[in-house]
């Protein structure tokens, strides 16, 4: 058994993953990025909900009670939140509206919209994701994280997948859980993170974390524990 199929296994097993069409989250936000960003306080208690296989998300309320935004690769857009789901606002290519973005450059509602709508629909999706047409996963050499021997598999994403960057690894621990994720967050200056995950926990048939900190990753590889970017805690789950 290779270590993706191992990590399949622990989540719930492939088959229980195909029989998902969404997971929806109650989670309370915090970390420094969103005051960097003049978003603080938006998505602080918020629902989330995506979809699979397909790559969408939603987050309410957002920016305020009454709407709600809707994520998709190419396109994101604020809606009313109510069956009729009238478009407020809407941003096409949305990717592109962040070229030469630095670290301190501020976000508009919409743009972060398209940042948590991937963020998220990468988080929740994990690791069923990692086997869809086009994402590529290798082995690459073991990691020592705390006196404990983590695997690592390197991921490189399609271009149709929006994620933080194309290439990221994954660690994952001898239970065959996913501990931590490296990335570059290509739309905020490749601000290289170290995003850990623990607490997890089995609702109806799959595994999640239910908390999340990530840390700026130093050059070496390394956690930098004393600025933490964003912390996600989940109050609740639900799988349809």
């Amino acid at each position: 058994m290779g270590l993706l199929d191992e990590v399949i296994q622990a989540y719930g097993g492939v088959s229980r993953w195909q029989q998902i069409s969404t997971i929806k989250i109650h989670q309370i936000l915090g970390g420094g990025l969103w005051a960097i960003k003049g978003v603080d306080g938006i998505l602080n208690k918020s629902v989330v909900e995506i979809s699979l296989p397909e790559e969408r998300a939603w987050h309410r309320p957002l920016p305020k009670a009454g709407l709600r935004s809707s994520f998709q690769p190419g396109r994101v857009q604020i809606e009313t939140d109510d069956d009729d789901a009238q478009t407020v606002e809407v941003l096409t290519s949305p990717r592109e509206s962040f070229r030469g973005h630095k670290l301190e450059t501020p976000w508009s509602t919409l743009q972060l919209a398209y940042f948590a709508g991937y963020a998220m629909w990468t988080y929740l999706s994990e690791p069923f994701s990692l086997t869809l047409p086009g994402v590529q996963t290798d082995q690459i050499e073991d990691w020592n994280e705390d006196g404990e021997v983590w695997r690592r598999l390197r991921v490189r994403y399609p271009a149709n997948i929006a994620t933080h960057s194309t290439e990221q690894v994954v660690y994952v621990d001898s239970n065959g859980l996913l501990r931590r994720r490296d990335y570059d967050v290509d739309i905020a200056d490749s601000s290289p993170a170290a995003h850990y995950m623990y607490d997890h926990r089995e609702f109806d048939g799959i595994v999640m974390p239910l908390k999340r900190v990530v840390y700026v990753r130093d050059e070496r590889g390394h956690p930098m524990r004393d600025m933490v970017t964003v912390t996600i805690d989940v109050t609740e789950v639900s799988i349809t």
